[in-house]
């Protein structure tokens, strides 16, 4: 029986393979964006773990499938000819707006910013948050000078919304209090 190695030796060089064969650096920004969706990913798969709302891991693991997708998107060369690359297209962005809509209406409105926190599971959602506004980042540098799928940016920019509900969400429900941010003016 041949089992296929996790290791291939066709990187060693720097050098790694998009969808549809291309090669190109490892430091290139179409890496680095995927790079930074596959972090996302990954960090939310740690609030997943931590979890214990049936329905904040439901919507995560909806989530973690589609940062697949915008992965998958990403590492398709630009020119490629494969014809069966799943895309982000805009359902996935109106889905999430409902789903935004939806846990806002368990909020009370914001009157100030809040820090950053809470409980474990809203303070992990934060920080996917973060991870998922530096993916958006590296997403909008991308299409600055290659062609990518438009979609992404809109959907990087709704996710991060939502990871920010939905942490306040998390909260809410593990009755964590959110701290205002309040600037402490230097006399």
């Amino acid at each position: 029986m041949d089992l296929a190695r996790i290791y291939t030796r066709t990187g060693d060089k720097g050098e790694t393979g998009l969808v549809g064969g291309a090669r190109v650096p490892k430091d290139s920004l179409r890496v680095e964006a995927y790079g930074n969706v596959d972090e996302l990913n990954s960090v939310l798969g740690v609030v997943r773990a931590f979890t214990r709302d049936r329905e904040l891991d439901e919507v995560i693991a909806d989530l973690q499938n589609d940062l697949f997708v915008v992965g998958s998107d990403l590492a398709s060369a630009p020119n490629s000819q494969q014809r069966n690359i799943p895309r982000i297209s805009d359902e996935k962005i109106i889905l999430m707006e409902r789903t935004i809509d939806k846990f806002e209406a368990e909020l009370s409105p914001l009157s100030a910013f809040i820090l950053p926190g809470g409980g474990v599971t809203g303070s992990l959602l934060h920080n996917a948050r973060t991870v998922a506004r530096r993916a958006e980042r590296r997403i909008v540098t991308l299409g600055k000078t290659e062609k990518i799928n438009e979609e992404l940016i809109r959907y990087m920019n709704r996710l991060s919304d939502l990871l920010f509900v939905m942490a306040r969400v998390a909260n809410r429900r593990e009755n964590k209090a959110e701290t205002e941010w309040h600037s402490k003016r230097s006399s």
